[in-house]
């Protein structure tokens, strides 16, 4: 059978793509800088990115047979990545609540946004920072306000004795310390 007569899945495509998911019910928390990011990120493939791309397919097309040109076959797959990204990020921003940490600026208790420095029974000292799914990125010690570790944290003030379940079976950890942003 021809790929002309071929069907795309009409089905939302951001599953596909390996993305965090929201909680059902729960809001979309992300800071200041984590919303501005997202923002830029969208405009940039809105503005930039995705009219370069229509050009290059625009200019494949007119050259003749589509079937073996690979500027208009890698240009084509390329739009539809930009457009499930530009869909993705246009419904997360609108269902954003922007909080800002600095807000709790000297609190000793665990918010979101918090900088926690944190002691594992073995004595081994961790300090995360707990931000929005869309934003937190574990290689800078940043975790979402969902993960296990955040949801056993939030609440708590400094001197807590916590119980965190992890797969490999119940760990204590203490509250050191909780830094926030300083207000702008």
């Amino acid at each position: 059978m021809s790929k002309a007569f071929t069907k795309e899945s009409e089905g939302d495509d951001d599953e596909d793509l390996g993305l965090p998911a929201l909680p059902s019910g729960a809001r979309n928390y992300m800071t200041p800088s984590g919303y501005a990011r997202l923002r830029a990120e969208l405009f940039a493939l809105i503005d930039d990115e995705r009219p370069k791309v229509v050009e290059i397919v625009h200019w494949a097309a007119s050259n003749g047979d589509r079937s073996e040109n690979g500027d208009y076959i890698y240009g084509k797959k390329r739009l539809r990545e930009i457009d499930r990204r530009i869909r993705f990020l246009t419904k997360r921003l609108e269902i954003a609540e922007v909080v800002d940490p600095a807000v709790h600026h000297g609190s000793d208790q665990v918010f979101f946004g918090a900088t926690v420095t944190y002691v594992e029974a073995t004595g081994t000292e961790r300090t995360l920072t707990i931000l929005g799914i869309d934003e937190a990125d574990s290689l800078h010690g940043q975790v979402s306000w969902v993960s296990p570790i955040a949801r056993t944290l939030l609440k708590s003030r400094e001197g807590d004795e916590l119980k965190l379940v992890t797969p490999a079976g119940v760990m204590d950890i203490a509250v050191l310390q909780v830094n926030y942003p300083t207000p702008a």
